[in-house]
């Protein structure tokens, strides 16, 4: 994902090593790497990781009622911790190790082979980043790996056991996220090679995370007193700050994704913006339309469908393609996060499938439109991207599906019915909000 400058650039450096397996890591001089690259980089590494904790964390543990609120918290960070570790162990290698279209390999297990700095200064690089060393780039892929999981505890917040929460995000990173990633951003995954597009994450991300989060909220059913009882955000101050923290921390989600400080990364920070901002009123006019008033809560779920929508499309639509995206991702995510749910009767709890589902759908398919050749290089194309879409909710879905019956069975999903109602703070945590 390269400017016309470093892509020239980076063929050249490719040209000039031994052939090579698709995807496969190699040793550099380190003189080829490139300073400014690799500090933008490391920045937009901690900006992802920023979005999950504290950014995520906040953003759903204002919504949820004050009895669950640590209980809340504490899934992004736990999830934070066991990502990092399954990255690690595994999962990186299976995603970016050269292996097959539909998996990676095994050369990456533990980070065997991973060098920093060695052979009279060498060091490894991966060919989708050839510019900046592999330990940036694996840190940068695995702040993706984080948030995901993370994105889907929202559609069941307030009711789901940590035991099983823990296991079915461990199953679901390996068996779902990771392929998926394989296929799309892998180079020989049979997406890519498809022509699917996703800049930084439309499929990768969010709609994997909306359709399990879909998935999750149906199989543990409604929270207890759902309809019936009033279940308003405890702490709105903290919703907004959080989904400040995302808005910023979404430039090193999208930006980042160019793998280097070029003008790329520039058009994707820029449109980024943009869609967000136009996603933010659009949500918020439709509102104020709908229920007379346009509300805090409205109007950061509005600039949040804007950052989903525009993830796929950052780095191939221009200002115009953003502006047209952010509306149609505002309008589409309020009816998604309201009207949809409201007439199907489900419990999303933190609205993960509305906002991220739906939001992931139509950027997704909307880079099929507005793509511009002179900016990704390539030209956009409606049904490809339905291809991509329809595939990943379809395995993702399944696939969630079935790991949540198994674990059900097994350990058991949902806490019960009095110690939902006492609070998930106290009964799983021992602590509470005073």
């Amino acid at each position: 994902m390269k400017s016309n400058v470093a892509t020239l650039g980076a063929l050249a450096l490719v040209s000039s090593l031994p052939a090579l397996a698709a995807g496969e890591p190699t040793l550099v001089a380190a003189s080829t790497i490139s300073g400014g690259d690799t500090a933008w980089m490391m920045t937009s590494t901690a900006l992802v990781l920023f979005m999950t904790i504290p950014g995520l964390a906040l953003f759903y543990g204002g919504m949820v009622r004050k009895k669950n609120v640590l209980a809340t918290l504490m899934q992004s960070f736990a999830i934070c911790a066991l990502m990092t570790v399954l990255w690690t162990v595994i999962g990186y290698s299976l995603t970016f190790s050269p292996g097959n279209s539909l998996i990676g390999g095994f050369d990456r297990v533990l980070m065997e082979g991973l060098t920093y700095l060695k052979d009279g200064g060498k060091l490894t690089v991966h060919p989708l980043a050839p510019t900046i060393p592999e330990p940036v780039f694996m840190m940068f892929q695995m702040t993706f790996f984080i948030i995901t999981p993370a994105l889907i505890t929202g559609a069941f917040a307030e009711r789901m056991k940590f035991s099983a929460m823990m296991v079915f995000m461990a199953l679901w990173s390996l068996l779902v996220y990771v392929p998926v990633a394989h296929w799309v951003w892998a180079p020989g995954g049979w997406m890519a090679d498809k022509g699917v597009l996703d800049f930084a994450g439309g499929t990768v991300v969010h709609i994997n995370a909306g359709v399990a989060g879909l998935v999750a909220a149906l199989v543990l059913g409604k929270r207890v007193g759902f309809g019936k009882e009033a279940m308003a955000p405890h702490n709105l101050v903290l919703t907004l700050i959080g989904a400040s923290m995302l808005w910023v921390g979404w430039f090193g989600f999208n930006a980042g994704s160019a793998a280097a400080a070029d003008g790329r990364a520039g058009m994707a920070m820029m449109v980024t913006q943009i869609a967000t901002g136009m996603a933010a009123l659009a949500w918020m006019g439709a509102e104020w339309i709908a229920k007379g008033k346009p509300s805090v809560l409205g109007i950061a779920s509005g600039a949040v469908a804007g950052l989903v929508a525009i993830t796929p499309a950052a780095g191939f639509v221009d200002a115009k393609g953003a502006l047209a995206i952010g509306l149609i991702a505002g309008l589409v995510c309020y009816w998604g996060a309201t009207g949809l749910k409201h007439a199907l009767k489900y419990d999303d709890s933190l609205d993960a499938f509305g906002v991220h589902g739906v939001g992931g759908i139509v950027g997704a398919l909307l880079t099929g439109v507005f793509a511009v050749k002179d900016i990704g290089g390539v030209d956009g194309s409606l049904a490809t991207q339905a291809l991509g879409v329809v595939v990943t909710a379809v395995y993702c879905g399944v696939a969630s599906f079935v790991l949540l019956k198994l674990i059900d069975v097994v350990i058991g999903l949902r806490v019960t019915d009095e110690e939902e109602r006492e609070g998930l703070d106290v009964v799983l945590h021992g602590e509470r909000v005073e």
